[in-house]
């Protein structure tokens, strides 16, 4: 008899395992959840449309990789696993719908396999209706489609918790050994402290449990993924302690801190709770918020009951170490904080609310089913409503973003260029332009650094509206936004040096392709077509009017006087040019060198030893013209056509008339 219970135990023990391992029909739940994962994906694209511009944080993630602008500072609490993440679409393409819905169809994807880690574990119902759970809250959905890392230090959970109790269940199990590891390396490389956070209870039970083997996947995942992190931290910020340091100090210090009135304001749709002030959000928001935690604690009471303790008891010892460095340890809150929580405890609620439903017998089942029902239907109308508001205002702000970059082209801030000050990060992705800060927590460059720039380089200085500006922008030209000030530098540029081809300047010797308005000053005359430019050192090329002093190279257009070097002036022949190769068209006055010169036409051809096919009247007193068309009454216009108009510091993208 003893012997036969024996076999019979041991046959039990067996089966129980093969099923954990995945040795039972392929089919048997799969079906189910790539059902529950394909909803993801296409509730994500229904409701978060692709078109929404990146955000601030995605900006830079993105731009670590991208080409659309230079890379943005990264801050000490980051790590660069997003930037991987995004990297076989931001590499290539700057689309950002494109984007999103890669974002959208993997972060389905991966729900489906990392609940399929969790089969043998739980009834396949149970995984099903912890995945439905996870992906309909509104904070899954907004960030599915956005290249933000907490959603996807959730998967790493899931996916490294579950391969855990696979692996405990039977040690024979390889693949379980590898998708612990795995899941460990995915969220260090995501969020380094996080993944310490979320696992720290794994750690735990490799010791008491005796999991050695788990325990060595756990570490390895974890050191190889965070290696890079630890590495940059000695590079860039003297050691691992001052990186620590450095991102305590960025997120407002940690230390004890009741952030759980935070995390509940932030319910109502906030991204970023900081500071953290304002009314809570009504019951009906909240409700759901306030039930997890006792929803979790019947499916524990269903867990151990049907002899599941350990498998159900983990992932709950794991939410918590997860949630607690963001309800106690810092001062401000973001509802994405707590995804990896939220998808740890969903496993457990799922488990409680089946029992709900069919353990009671006789006539009280169908009335804890309808209830269970209508306070579903209650919650799914509940983050409906959450997520198109969100959705409707995080598009609108972003789609000024692009409004805001569009006019600073326009006003001659466009790449390369600087920005800095208010909201500058997101701002110069989406300009193309870099951005600068002398404080605060993304500091990475001096006052003096940023002057030096502006001698070279189109630079705005951005406030919010009647805000008081930097010492060093006080004196720069002011233009109203909608919801900003933006002051952009006076365009001086050094002489005879690159960086004066790239942008506007006065002042100062050079400047590149001047075109259509005359701009006056003792600088430059700086991109732009069919300008005359007058007493500028050194401009190259200065296209259509005249342009006259130090230099211009090629000036073409009309009439270019007392220029010192022009080559090639194209156009009315310049009076007072040292050298223009080659000069076309009508000659000019005491122009010392152009060669070749041909078919020299029109009045005023004096002392020119050649010049081809110069063409149009001239425009004098250029210093600084860029491509803009506009009121040539401003200092610095958005935009001037017609002829040369004397006094003008900055135009951009001129145009100047001319009789061809």
């Amino acid at each position: 008899m003893t012997n036969g219970t024996n076999v019979t135990l041991v046959g039990r023990r067996r089966r129980e395992a093969a099923a954990v391992s995945g040795r039972f029909p392929p089919t048997r739940g799969t079906a189910l959840l790539a059902t529950v994962a394909g909803a993801f994906t296409a509730a994500q694209l229904l409701l978060v449309p692709p078109t929404m511009g990146l955000g601030w944080d995605e900006s830079v993630y993105v731009s670590q990789v991208s080409d659309q602008a230079p890379a943005a500072f990264f801050s000490a609490p980051r790590a660069r696993g997003v930037s991987l993440l995004v990297a076989p679409i931001a590499s290539w393409s700057t689309s950002t719908p494109l984007l999103r819905v890669y974002l959208a169809v993997l972060s389905g994807l991966v729900l489906y396999l990392v609940l399929r880690a969790w089969r043998g574990l739980f009834p396949p119902r149970v995984l099903a209706a912890a995945g439905a759970l996870f992906a309909s809250l509104w904070i899954t959905l907004f960030y599915g489609p956005q290249a933000m890392p907490n959603l996807w230090v959730a998967f790493g959970a899931l996916l490294c918790v579950g391969c855990f109790l696979r692996a405990r269940a039977d040690h024979l199990d390889r693949r379980a050994l590898w998708g612990v590891g795995i899941g460990a390396a995915s969220m260090a490389l995501m969020r380094p402290t996080d993944a310490v956070w979320v696992t720290l209870p794994l750690l735990v039970a490799v010791v008491v449990l005796r999991q050695w083997r788990s325990g060595a996947a756990l570490v390895t995942g974890l050191v190889a993924a965070a290696t890079p992190w630890v590495i940059e931290a000695y590079i860039s910020y003297g050691g691992l302690r001052e990186r620590l340091a450095e991102a305590s100090r960025v997120q407002g210090g940690l230390g004890w801190n009741i952030a759980v009135d935070d995390q509940m304001r932030s319910l109502g749709g906030r991204a970023l709770c900081r500071p953290c002030i304002g009314s809570l959000p009504g019951p009906a928001v909240t409700a759901w918020w306030l039930l997890l935690p006792l929803l979790a604690a019947l499916g524990l009471a269903v867990a151990i009951r049907a002899g599941r303790t350990t498998r159900t008891l983990i992932p709950l010892a794991c939410a918590t170490t997860a949630a607690v460095p963001y309800l106690f340890l810092i001062g401000y809150a973001a509802p994405r904080f707590l995804l990896p929580a939220y998808a740890l405890l969903a496993i457990a609620v799922a488990d409680g609310l089946l029992h709900l439903i069919t353990a009671p017998n006789g006539r009280l089942r169908p009335v804890a089913a309808t209830l269970v029902a209508l306070g579903l239907v209650a919650h799914l109308a509940v983050q409906y409503v959450v997520l198109d508001r969100t959705v409707d205002r995080t598009a609108a702000d972003r789609r000024d973003w692009a409004r805001a970059a569009d006019r600073l082209h326009d006003l001659g801030v466009s790449p390369p260029c600087l920005l800095t000050g208010h909201e500058a990060i997101p701002l110069a992705f989406y300009a193309g332009c870099s951005s600068g800060a002398t404080s605060g927590n993304n500091a990475n460059m001096t006052a003096a650094e940023i002057v030096r720039t502006a001698r070279h380089t189109p630079v705005a200085s951005l406030t919010l509206p009647g805000a008081r500006p930097p010492s060093f922008a006080r004196d720069w030209e002011l233009h109203r936004f909608d919801d900003m000030d933006v002051r952009i530098a006076p365009p001086t540029r050094e002489p005879n040096t690159p960086d004066a081809r790239r942008a506007p300047t006065t002042g100062a010797g050079a400047g590149p392709d001047a075109r259509g308005a005359s701009d006056s000053g003792p600088g430059g005359t700086p991109p732009g077509r069919e300008a005359d430019g007058s007493e500028g050192g050194s401009a190259p090329p200065a296209r259509g009017a005249g342009a006259s002093g130090g230099g211009a190279s090629p000036v073409r257009g009309v009439d270019a006087s007392d220029i010192g070097i022009a080559s090639p002036a194209r156009g009315v022949g310049g009076s007072g040019v040292g050298s223009a190769t080659p000069a076309r068209g009508v000659g000019g006055p005491d122009v010392g060198i152009a060669s070749p010169g041909r078919k020299a036409r029109g009045p005023g051809v004096g002392d020119v030893s050649a010049g081809p096919e110069a063409r149009g009247p001239g425009a004098r007193n250029v210093s600084s013209v860029r491509e803009a068309p506009g009121n040539p009454e401003l200092n610095s216009p958005a935009a001037v056509r017609g002829q040369g108009v004397p006094g003008v510091r900055h135009a951009r993208y001129a145009w100047e008339r001319s009789s061809v």
